[in-house]
């Protein structure tokens, strides 16, 4: 069957002119078509091919490369040393000239030798200080001075009538606290703007006497003043903390608890601890109020002062709920 139509219609292609132009023609690219108007031209002529060239024409571009002599300090094949890129450790010449003229050296302890007879060069006290390491206070016979343990200075001679009298001075009104169960402050930064007034800063200090000893609920250190290089008085502070995580700020307000101790054996704020003081500015200055707690909504009576209000997070009582 199949050989019979492929007989059938071979004769149809044949004869019929309509079936042979269903014949598509053969496409050629654009290329094929202008070389083969190219090659029937009688004028062309193919272009000599070049060699193409090793490398690109923007490496051609590059100039040379110059070898440089390499520098001692540059290390071994190129590598750079890092021990010269780190630089000169600074010498007692560039931080104390006068101290490092007194430094004998070779050279100088040999010239002194040869130029004097039987004298000896009796170095500064700055030189012997800077060797011995201690730099600071000494207890005169050229060794530091160990504040942990030391009493040096106590009671050797007393301050000057201008020092006592800013030591001394009466406090000011508005510049005491009271608390809310009624006892009377100076803030611990009072305390520290007097003795700055008095001996400057820097010119006292607090050296302690003993590591910080925490407890269950309170953390404790002694400490000393000194100031200019004497002993002055010794105290122990001590704070509240509520967890491990305020123990470190528990210790700050140690030392400030020391401080204020320590100031009362130079008289500052001294009638804090006078109780007919106390009794006086109370009666003048102070007030008993209930209040109400802002959260729990529980009243108390706390002291305040006449010119302030209750602190947050308590809110002056009404009338009608104290009843």
């Amino acid at each position: 069957m199949r050989s019979r139509a492929l007989q059938a219609l071979h004769p149809m292609r044949v004869a019929s002119p309509s079936i042979q132009l269903l014949r598509s023609p053969a496409r050629r690219s654009p290329i094929l078509k202008q070389l083969a108007r190219a090659a029937s031209s009688s004028s062309y002529t193919p272009k000599p091919r070049t060699a193409a060239s090793s490398t690109p024409s923007s490496r051609s571009r590059i100039p040379p490369v110059t070898k440089r002599p390499i520098s001692p300090s540059s290390g071994v094949n190129g590598v750079i040393d890092p021990q010269a890129a780190i630089p000169q450790a600074a010498t007692v010449a560039d931080v104390d000239p006068a101290l490092a003229a007194q430094i004998p050296t070779p050279e100088t302890s040999s010239s002194s030798s040869s130029s004097s007879s039987g004298t000896a060069v009796v170095p500064s006290p700055a030189f012997t200080a800077a060797l011995s390491g201690g730099g600071g206070a000494n207890n005169g016979n050229g060794a530091a001075i160990d504040w942990s343990s030391s009493f040096h200075g106590l009671s050797t001679t007393p301050f000057s009538p201008e020092t006592a009298a800013m030591l001394m001075q009466p406090l000011d009104p508005l510049d005491i606290e009271v608390k809310p169960d009624g006892i009377i402050y100076l803030p611990e930064i009072k305390y520290r703007r007097i003795l700055n007034q008095a001996f400057g800063p820097g010119g006292w200090g607090l050296a302690p006497r003993g590591d910080l000893v925490v407890g269950e609920k309170v953390v404790t250190r002694e400490y000393a003043l000194v100031v200019h290089g004497r002993f002055i008085a010794q105290a122990r502070g001590e704070c509240q903390y509520f967890s491990e995580e305020t123990i470190p700020t528990a210790g700050e307000g140690c030392k400030s608890n020391a401080l204020l101790r320590c100031c009362k054996d130079l008289g500052i704020a001294s009638e804090l601890w006078d109780p007919r003081f106390i009794r006086e500015f109370k009666k003048a200055q102070c007030q008993e109020l209930w209040v109400e707690h802002v959260v729990n909504k529980k009243r108390r009576q706390i002291w305040t002062r006449k010119d302030t209000e209750p602190a947050y997070p308590y809110q002056p009582a009404r009338a009608a709920s104290r009843m």
